[in-house]
């Protein structure tokens, strides 16, 4: 089976941003938080203990990533929670049905603060059977 990295840095000038990949939108989108959540802490250490669903809806897949993507931010900065596991249960061109798991802030460290995602360069491509996204971060 073909393994894929979830996401890599990408160099911006003052804000942070990531390519995330996946072999469905699903799994790009899960990556995608996944890699959020990477630079907000060391993720690894982030336990599943509670889980919250999550449906939105919105005009098209960039807006429905950027709208998933900063409700989880939300819930990071509003309800100090963090997240490690992101499940897509059901995704379509304009909705999306999500389950995150993770636990409140407490002991971890935050090693940055994300503020938004935000729609500079967003464009969801399909390249050789991989999704894949930039999305740069506001911080």
């Amino acid at each position: 089976m073909l393994m894929i990295k979830r996401f890599k840095l990408i160099n911006h000038t003052a804000d942070v941003g990531i390519i995330a990949y996946g072999k469905t939108l699903s799994e790009l989108f899960a990556n995608a938080a996944y890699g959020m959540f990477s630079l907000i802490t060391e993720i690894e250490k982030v336990k599943e203990i509670g889980t919250i669903a999550i449906s939105l809806q919105a005009n098209n897949l960039e807006e429905l990533l950027i709208s998933f993507l900063n409700e989880l931010q939300y819930y990071f900065s509003m309800k100090q929670l963090l997240f490690s596991k992101f499940e897509i249960l059901n995704l379509l061109d304009t909705k999306l049905k999500a389950s995150v798991s993770g636990e409140k802030i407490s002991n971890h460290q935050i090693l940055q603060e994300i503020k938004a995602a935000t729609y500079h360069n967003l464009k969801i491509k399909k390249v050789k059977n991989i999704y894949q996204v930039q999305i740069i971060f506001d911080v």
